[in-house]
């Protein structure tokens, strides 16, 4: 019962931080092609601007969770992708530095250069991520100890031995990307006017055909790479819901937008990233991490979870750090809510 609980502890925590940094993520992407004057620019970062840092507060207290939850999956996950984890700390340093110092660095070059990197990396976080997840559900190459490694690249096949990045993950890297630049856009749709907001309803309505291509294309890439991921689906098939979940926020994304209603089509899309991340998670359970090595390297809910006093100890300290999260999230949202107005300096 307590392995069960804390996968799904720990899910969710997941699908909170890509909820809501998945927005601010966009909304870099965007910050480039939707912002063409520097009165755009300082809206489209008013916008994420009090609340993107309390979002990236989630990335860490899933990786505390994980921690000691599931200490096993946690040193092999962390020593094995060593490489990308790297290289997403230095994004995440690019991307908060970029933030920080563009407005208060009065010269044109800083500027765009700050903003290139502002864009760059939250589009290859965006890449990495959505190729992490991906490199979770094709397997890795465990050995008996329960270590791995993985280049970043191999052949860019799937097999035993891939690499970090492969045509599957690449996939994996492409579904997230335009998921969290339509993401972004409906946010920017929902908290700015003027031109920023027009432009960004206008482009959720090709992003959102391109999400329902990529979105089918990876379900299929799944089942190629692992069928096993549809067998609690076949086994309980009341959990069918969540594909039917993810193809009515599909459509509620498209509908929303079409009738300017842009609340509803961002929660739509806060819908549609819960159930493709809840179903991911479903498609693996009892395993936490797969072997491409062979299923009896599966690193596996009974063999990770720690042990009982500390997941009830954990439990504790778990339900009253949440419990602050959660307030202060509702705090600083509430507080900020409406849309951004610059030439009023109102919020």
């Amino acid at each position: 019962m307590m392995g069960f609980l804390w996968f799904w502890l720990v899910a969710v925590m997941i699908v909170g931080y890509v909820v809501l940094d998945g927005f601010d993520l966009g909304v870099g992407i965007l910050h480039l092609f939707l912002a063409r004057t520097e009165f755009d620019r300082r809206t489209t970062l008013a916008s994420i601007g009090p609340v993107w840092d309390g979002n990236e507060v989630w990335l860490l207290a899933g990786g505390g969770t994980l921690y000691f939850a599931f200490p096993l999956l946690y040193a092999s996950a962390f020593s094995g992708f060593y490489l990308p984890l790297m290289i997403v700390l230095w994004l995440l340093i690019l991307r908060g530095i970029s933030v920080e110092l563009r407005n208060h660095i009065d010269v044109g070059v800083w500027r765009s250069l700050l903003d290139g990197v502002f864009g760059l990396a939250s589009a290859l976080l965006a890449i990495f991520f959505g190729a992490a997840l991906a490199n979770v559900l094709r397997g890795v190459p465990l050995q008996d100890d329960g270590y791995f490694f993985l280049p970043l690249w191999t052949n860019w096949q799937t097999g035993a031995h891939p690499g970090i990045l492969d045509w599957y993950t690449v996939i994996g890297g492409v579904v997230a990307l335009v998921a969290l630049t339509l993401h972004g856009a409906l946010w920017l749709a929902l908290k700015t006017s003027g031109d920023v907001g027009r432009r960004a309803t206008r482009s959720a309505g090709p992003l959102t055909i391109q999400l329902a291509a990529v979105t089918l294309i990876s379900l299929g890439a799944t089942i190629h790479v692992r069928p096993a991921s549809f067998d609690n689906y076949f086994n309980h098939p009341l959990t069918f819901i969540v594909p039917l979940g993810v193809f009515a926020s599909l459509v509620g994304i498209g509908l929303f937008n079409r009738q300017g209603r842009p609340l509803a089509a961002f929660l739509s899309s806060c819908v549609y990233l819960f159930f493709m991340l809840a179903g991911a998670c479903w498609g693996l359970y009892p395993v936490l991490l797969p072997a491409t090595t062979g299923v009896e390297r599966n690193i596996t809910l009974s063999r990770a979870l720690s042990g009982p006093h500390t997941l009830s100890v954990g439990l504790a300290w778990w339900t009253v750090g949440m419990a602050l999260a959660i307030g202060y999230i509702v705090f600083v949202y509430s507080r900020f809510k409406g849309k951004v107005d610059l030439a009023s300096a109102d919020h």
